[in-house]
């Protein structure tokens, strides 16, 4: 039988990930009370893995290969989840989501094919700022819920606060896709 040997960063980022559906479960069950706080402390867990991996990865000097590939995939899964549960809330528009997705594959797959050659394209300062907008947008909406949940009346707005957030989100994602995508034809061959 064949041992795994994995890394601490590279198990963060698979925790990020076991983490995900845990999270929209408890974002999406009304019927659990409180379930909103109960998903925001399983998404700042989740986030806080994502600070902490590659903080660690880059002090100890074990960057690797599968780090920094499942690294940005555990973050478009749990920002994926995040804005499906949105959506079946219908607090979020399903262009924002057709557009944070398109962009999401679309580096993924140039992602792919850079490694098909040799090569790992890491995410860009505009990735990481993307990154770092939806976990603070997605924590935001979580708190909003949560605090919604403990108050008599409804939070006025709340759809559109969730909702210009989201479309800020969007227009970041689609921009750093933009970036990714121009940069990426600097260094790969895309005619393999």
């Amino acid at each position: 039988m064949m041992k795994i040997n994995m890394n601490l960063p590279n198990r963060l980022t698979v925790i990020r990930i076991i983490l995900t559906p845990v999270f929209l479960f408890l974002f999406m069950a009304d019927f659990i009370p409180f379930n909103n706080i109960f998903a925001l402390i399983v998404f700042v867990v989740a986030a806080l893995t994502d600070l902490a991996d590659g903080k660690i990865a880059r002090k100890r000097n074990i960057v690797t290969n599968f780090g920094k590939i499942a690294d940005p995939i555990a973050d478009k899964i749990l920002s994926s989840a995040m804005l499906l549960g949105l959506m079946l809330l219908d607090m979020c528009s399903i262009w924002v989501i057709l557009i944070v997705l398109t962009r999401e594959f679309a580096v993924s797959a140039i992602r792919i094919s850079a490694a098909s050659q040799g090569l790992v394209i890491p995410a860009n300062i505009y990735g990481k700022i993307k990154t770092v907008l939806q976990m603070v947008f997605s924590i935001l909406v979580l708190l909003l819920f949560s605090v919604q949940g403990f108050l008599p009346f409804e939070i006025p707005y709340t759809s559109l606060i969730v909702n210009i957030m989201m479309w800020i989100l969007a227009f970041v994602t689609l921009f750093s896709g933009i970036i990714y995508i121009k940069d990426s034809f600097k260094v790969i061959d895309f005619s393999q």
